[in-house]
């Protein structure tokens, strides 16, 4: 029954509209439009108190300071005004921002407070009545703005050993510029790291990014690099030698008692160098008789070892 009559009423609703020409419809829209021009004219026309949020510009010394984060660039802020200067605002048309200069205290600053903004809200709200601040106080954080020039050197392997080529690098040093807490913190000299499998060029030369932290910049985006092999140091060392497979309670003497053994390695890995694993073994399978000579086995070496060669030929070994 209720359908029925929500049918009937519908159609009763909707019949003047049944079986009307172009024109008619086009006289409905014209008067739709006017009572709706005159409905948001007479509403624009109206006083409002609401919140919006309002641009701001931030004055400080750009070459002595930087913000270390994003500053605010708009406020909540409470205010009155009639319709068509809400609208203009809301859709940023000639909207004059707030202006907020930072002179004293600087760079540690951390925070400015309403009544430091109001003023500057009130001027710059043209034809609109400054109520209030929805939030009393903006968070800033700045900090100085320094230069730092600082020489290259290529990073070191994953593990901390030193790469087997060294570098050329054009230009030989870069300028660091950005905030000082990040800048001073920068190694010197400041490490590029290559490409996982660096790919040369004809000529044998990489441009490699410099990177760098996020606020930093620097005079160039990249640098050349043209590899070079290194030289090796020689790092001489006597090891006593290890019997393997020989049979247990049998005492044997060894002539000589340690064996000479080179080693290579590159200059700054020589600190790194842990000699206790370099390990020479004679091994029983090779003795022959009451007293015979073995050759002596380098079998365990150090990451950084890049070459080595025991330089004793054999060991006579005699049962005592």
């Amino acid at each position: 029954m209720f359908f029925n009559r929500s049918i009937r009423l519908l159609r009763w609703f909707t019949s003047p509209f049944y079986g009307q020409g172009r024109s008619y419809w086009q006289a409905v829209t014209a008067c739709f439009l006017v009572a709706s021009t005159f409905w948001l004219l007479n509403a624009l026309s109206k006083t409002y108190t609401t919140r919006i949020l309002y641009p701001l510009a931030w004055r400080y010394n750009e070459a002595r300071y930087i913000p270390v984060q994003p500053l605010p660039t708009e406020v909540a802020v409470n205010v009155t005004g009639r319709g068509w200067k809400l609208l203009r605002k809301q859709l940023m048309l000639d909207v004059k921002p707030a202006e907020i200069s930072l002179q004293r205290g600087m760079p540690a600053t951390r925070y400015v407070t309403g009544a430091a903004v109001r003023p500057a809200l009130q001027t710059a709200m043209e034809g609109l009545q400054f109520n209030y601040l929805i939030s009393d106080t903006l968070w800033v954080s700045f900090d100085r703005l320094v230069k730092r020039q600082l020489p290259l050197a290529l990073s070191p392997a994953a593990d901390g050993s030193a790469l087997p080529y060294a570098a050329v690098f054009e230009p030989k040093s870069v300028v660091f510029k950005g905030p000082a807490e990040q800048v001073e913190a920068l190694a010197d000299p400041y490490p590029v790291h290559l490409p996982q499998a660096p790919a040369s060029s004809t000529n044998g030369t990489l441009r490699v990014p410099i990177g760098g932290p996020e606020l930093v910049v620097t005079n160039v985006p990249e640098v050349k690099v043209r590899l070079q092999p290194r030289p090796l140091v020689v790092v001489a060392m006597q090891v006593v030698p290890e019997l393997v497979g020989f049979p247990a309670g049998v005492n044997y003497e060894l002539q000589p008692a340690t064996v000479r053994v080179r080693v290579q390695c590159f200059q700054e890995d020589t600190a790194r160098l842990d000699r206790s694993q370099v390990h020479v073994q004679l091994r029983f399978g090779s003795f022959i008789g009451p007293d015979s000579t073995l050759q002596p086995i380098l079998t365990d070496m150090p990451d950084v070892v890049r070459g080595s060669r025991v330089v004793t030929p054999a060991v006579r070994i005699a049962r005592k």
